[in-house]
């Protein structure tokens, strides 16, 4: 595994080139901005009418419909949802492109489950932050980053590998660590961590343990602050230590309980459940379904999304939330910003 950081990049190889970051999501607000803070010559593309239009030119940045922004550019981060890209990419983007254009994407979903199949003479790279974008951006302006992934898929000019480090370094990756991985191995290992940790699995946990404890006649409150609020505590000690100086932090009755009790709760049937949900990465199967869902309307993915909203958690936390106001002091996400 290689590992690259700052000083391992050129950044003068980036700056000659004329750079499209297409969608003001997430990861487009934070690479366009950290990008044009690094020097380099950015514009945003956009769907005429989107209301992330008025968002980009509020931060200062030039904005062009997709279509003009992809024609302009010689470097095309694609950063719009995955399971619009495809379509975007052939009304949008595969008429610009030309022989030695670069064509960058921020996750490996849809050239790991060819979706989209770039022309043989035009460079494919990826630089995969692994964080969120409103991260991305903050840790940006403190002077430090968010590790990236830099993956190269097609090489026709023999620099891309140079290229995507130095878009890397410009967004802040190389203050912590640029690593070398494929589209494959970004795209399957970071569905899984959505699915079965990081998002799916620990939501799922909170609200399961929230249940339990209301339905055994616990005030909300109490449920919502030992299963919810208190997560950010224990992961910012995971995140800047690891699961020992998390464990050597807590009390030795909390210690003794994760140990003997963590087990319980994740077992071999969930360590099964794991591994049919990597199977279903793996095979290509959860990319169709959700392509398929979003083809079809998205009335599944609706439902689901209007359904957890309804969850009592959400109520007591904003409520609880409210208690304590300078939680909204220091937003990361700022949805009439960012």
């Amino acid at each position: 595994m290689k590992v690259f950081y700052d000083r391992d990049a050129d950044l003068s190889v980036l700056r000659p080139h004329r750079i499209a970051i297409l969608g003001f999501g997430s990861q487009g607000h934070a690479h366009a901005l950290n990008l044009r803070d690094s020097g380099m010559d950015v514009r945003v593309g956009l769907r005429n009418g989107s209301p992330s239009w008025a968002k980009a030119e509020q931060q200062g940045l030039r904005v062009l419909a997709t279509a003009d922004a992809a024609r302009e550019a010689d470097i095309i981060m694609v950063l719009v949802p995955d399971e619009m890209a495809s379509d975007i990419f052939k009304s949008d983007i595969e008429p610009h492109l030309s022989a030695g254009k670069y064509l960058a994407f921020g996750h490996g979903f849809n050239i790991h489950f060819k979706f989209i199949q770039p022309r043989a003479d035009v460079n494919v790279f990826m630089i995969a932050p692994k964080g969120p974008g409103h991260l991305v951006r903050s840790e940006y302006v403190k002077g430090r980053g968010v590790p990236c992934l830099l993956a190269v898929q097609q090489d026709p000019s023999g620099d891309t590998e140079k290229i995507g480090l130095a878009y890397g370094c410009a967004i802040g990756g190389g203050r912590a660590a640029i690593i070398s991985t494929s589209f494959r191995e970004e795209t399957e290992t970071d569905l899984f961590g959505e699915q079965s940790v990081l998002c799916g699995g620990l939501t799922e946990l909170i609200r399961a343990g929230y249940e339990t404890l209301v339905e055994a006649g616990y005030a909300p409150e109490m449920a919502y602050f030992e299963c919810l609020h208190e997560v950010k505590l224990i992961v910012d000690l995971i995140y800047e230590g690891g699961i020992s100086d998390m464990r050597y932090s807590i009390s030795n009755t909390a210690e003794y309980g994760d140990m003997t009790r963590g087990r319980r709760v994740i077992g071999e049937a969930t360590r099964a459940t794991m591994k049919q949900i990597l199977a279903d990465i793996q095979s290509g199967k959860f990319a169709k379904e959700w392509i398929d869902e979003y083809r079809q309307g998205l009335q599944n993915f609706k439902r689901l999304r209007k359904d957890a909203e309804q969850h009592p958690i959400e109520e007591v936390g904003r409520q609880l939330r409210s208690f304590m106001p300078w939680l909204g002091s220091e937003r990361l996400v700022d949805r009439a910003r960012n």
